[in-house]
């Protein structure tokens, strides 16, 4: 089994309050680097193995380029390309992979799975996305927030739309920076009962997408079917009418409200193109920020 002191990034909550405060202290630096085409290499030979149980755009790019940025490289392997979950137990994969790499990324279906490849792991492990949590997706929201509009903290924040992955990420992040959180699902979309009473202190959970937005300073909004729902989506789109986030919604938030979208977004379904594509809209930043903000969660395990 692997040694316990090795540091992993599974959810948000593997980080203390203050830790997370300095890792995007540091994107900021790291971002202001690239722009000033300054070298920071302080992965030289390092290498990354990248795990996908699922497809990828915005992950595989953004930790594929950081690590060479970084001064390291990365192995991508597809699901045609491993044995994880199949055949091969994890717990072998894991003991396999960490003697040869100096840090594993994972994006798969059950949290279980990255918690498992974790424990036998003798490097990093981060989440790359699991059904349970996107924590990555998590430091680049916060830190285009801080780049726009300062500490969150005691801010109000509206999630509209499914109770998921993100939404889960978005619960450890109130706790952990101290804003509140307004969730808004249709009945049968809530997001975890568990982690609902234990982040009872920062989350208000409503039916209606109207109430969850007023007065917010950020609306934040995904897919209503991710990936491995889509025999679920006519339905979905049914159970969803009244939550997308159009020009009526954003009016009721605060007049500077940011709207954020992790990708990839879908146009007159969770989002209106007037709002993803309007002025008050950050889903551009926020998208590179996933290299920024991963650049520094890199350093910090891997160094």
């Amino acid at each position: 089994m692997s040694n316990s002191q090795v540091r992993h990034f599974l959810t948000l909550m593997d980080l203390s309050s203050a830790e997370l405060a300095q890792l995007l202290a540091r994107a900021v630096e790291l971002k202001a680097a690239i722009a000033a085409a300054e070298k920071i290499t302080p992965l030289t030979r390092k290498t990354l193995a990248m795990i996908f149980n699922k497809s990828s755009t915005r992950t595989r790019v953004s930790f594929d380029t950081g690590m060479r940025q970084l001064g390291g490289g990365s192995i991508f392997l597809s699901p045609n390309d491993s044995q994880l979950g199949r055949g091969e137990p994890i717990q072998d994969s894991a003991r396999v992979i960490s003697r040869m790499v100096d840090g594993v990324m994972i994006r798969t279906d059950e949290h279980q799975q990255v918690e498992l490849f974790a424990e036998y792991s003798a490097v990093p492990v981060i989440n790359g996305l699991t059904d349970d949590f996107h924590p990555c997706q998590l430091l680049a929201d916060l830190l285009t927030f801080a780049e726009l509009r300062g500490d969150i903290a005691g801010a109000t924040v509206a999630w509209v739309g499914d109770g998921n992955n993100m939404c889960h990420s978005w619960m450890n992040a109130a706790q952990l920076c101290g804003f509140t959180l307004n969730i808004a699902t249709p009945d049968g979309y809530q997001p975890n009962a568990r982690l609902l009473v234990e982040r009872t202190a920062n989350v208000t959970l409503t039916t209606d997408p109207k109430a969850a937005v007023a007065g917010v300073d950020l609306i934040v909004t995904d897919t209503w079917a991710s990936m491995g729902q889509e025999s679920e989506k006519t339905q979905r789109v049914t159970d969803f009418a009244g939550f997308c986030v159009d020009g009526t919604l954003m009016a009721l938030a605060k007049p500077d409200a940011l709207f954020m979208h992790c990708l990839p977004a879908y146009r007159g379904l969770e989002v209106s193109a007037s709002v993803i594509d309007g002025e008050q809209s950050v889903v551009w930043q926020e998208a590179e920020n996933r290299l920024h903000a991963q650049k520094a969660l890199l350093e910090l395990l891997l160094v």
